[in-house]
């Protein structure tokens, strides 16, 4: 049996040796399901089964050995090296992901085959030249994206360090306005306006300096204090409280919320949670945030009644620069940059823990946060 028939007949044993390989990649396949997994893979078999059987000048031969045939951008390859980064895939681990494969395909096909076939050597270079050709446009698409991502993030990293003096400024100049008795009602609303807007691009500023620490390798420092999780949480409310004044928080605390946190950095989380939550909540719709402190963790969740989030798009929720779709009329829907859930997320695994989300319509939205206590 020729190795592009093996291909072929033997596609789902290639595909579930394919899968288990892909998922020991520990937290960025951890959520994945199968079809993710697999992404392409298929598609991928089909192209280095036809690519064997097609004839060849040596012309052609030599120029794909050199990978001097440009493949189109669509490719079934290349589709899944985007969707791979966009997984958080490294580029290491994408290499090694098809070195499995290739791996795979050589140790069945040799199990089932003869031992003439087996040995056909014209066969094993063609599929090897095939798996690399696949590999090359994965990879292509794969540092492509990294070097965009790369100059935005640094760009946001500087745009973030050089907005704080001028925003401290304003946020002074509106404290400085909206003091009771101080001027005329017109200047106090003023006042006022400049808080709020000096409110929602702290947060702002606060994300991209944390998406930069991210990016450089470095990831969310914390400092373990003692601290109340119920003040840090009213304290998140004031300061989502201060960019969505129309907002209705609802804070219900149980057990024991003291303990060796980083308060400031979990602040930061639950005031992205809120801002969140009052920018895709339904209008007049309380949001409620649930403080449980259990003996070995706390739990925190923001509840939000807001349109159900597709189920297709929760997983990409925690990326940087991602946002939910803007409905019709809200024009809240794009008052941030998309970073507030991803810099959650890694506040909550500097400590340990995780975030997580599910979203219908009895429950609504719901972001629930777990910290160990030690």
């Amino acid at each position: 049996m020729t190795i592009s028939r093996f291909i072929t007949s033997h596609k789902e044993q290639i595909l579930v040796e394919w899968e288990a390989f892909a998922a020991t990649f520990g937290a960025v396949t951890d959520h994945m399901s199968a079809t993710e997994l697999r992404d392409h893979a298929a598609q991928i078999l089909d192209f280095v089964a036809k690519d064997i059987e097609q004839r060849e000048t040596a012309a052609q031969t030599e120029e794909k050995s050199k990978g001097q045939n440009s493949p189109p951008d669509d490719s079934a390859s290349s589709t899944h090296g985007k969707l791979r980064y966009a997984s958080g895939f490294s580029l290491l681990q994408l290499i090694a992901e098809y070195r499995a494969l290739r791996a795979s395909v050589l140790k069945l096909w040799q199990q089932e085959a003869s031992a003439e076939s087996s040995g056909s050597a014209a066969d094993i270079i063609r599929f090897n030249e095939a798996i690399d050709q696949s590999l090359a446009d994965a990879a292509v698409a794969v540092a492509y994206s990294d070097k965009v991502n790369e100059t935005r993030d640094l760009f946001l990293a500087i745009l973030g360090h050089d907005l704080r003096s001028p925003l401290s400024a304003t946020a002074t100049a509106g404290a400085y306005l909206a003091r009771a008795g101080a001027f005329d009602d017109k200047v106090q609303q003023i006042g006022v306006r400049l808080k709020r807007s000096a409110a929602t691009m702290t947060g702002m500023v606060n994300d991209l300096l944390g998406l930069a620490r991210t990016q450089l390798g470095d990831g969310i420092p914390i400092e373990r204090h003692q601290c109340d999780l119920l003040q840090i949480a009213q304290w998140a409310v004031e300061d989502g409280g201060a960019a969505h004044p129309r907002a209705r928080f609802e804070i219900n605390p149980s057990g024991e919320l003291k303990g060796e946190f980083d308060g400031p950095r979990l602040q930061q989380l639950l005031t992205n949670l809120v801002s969140n939550a009052a920018q895709y909540g339904a209008p007049g719709k309380p949001i409620v945030i649930d403080l449980v402190g259990e003996e070995q963790r706390v739990l925190l969740k923001v509840r939000n009644q807001g349109a159900v989030i597709p189920k297709d798009v929760l997983p990409t929720l925690f990326t940087s620069l991602v946002q939910l779709p803007e409905e019709e009329g809200n024009e809240r829907a794009r008052s941030s940059l998309g970073l507030g859930l991803f810099i959650a997320r890694q506040i909550a695994e500097a400590h340990g823990g995780d975030i997580d989300v599910v979203s219908d319509e009895e429950s609504g939205t719901v972001f629930t946060v777990e910290v160990p206590r030690q």
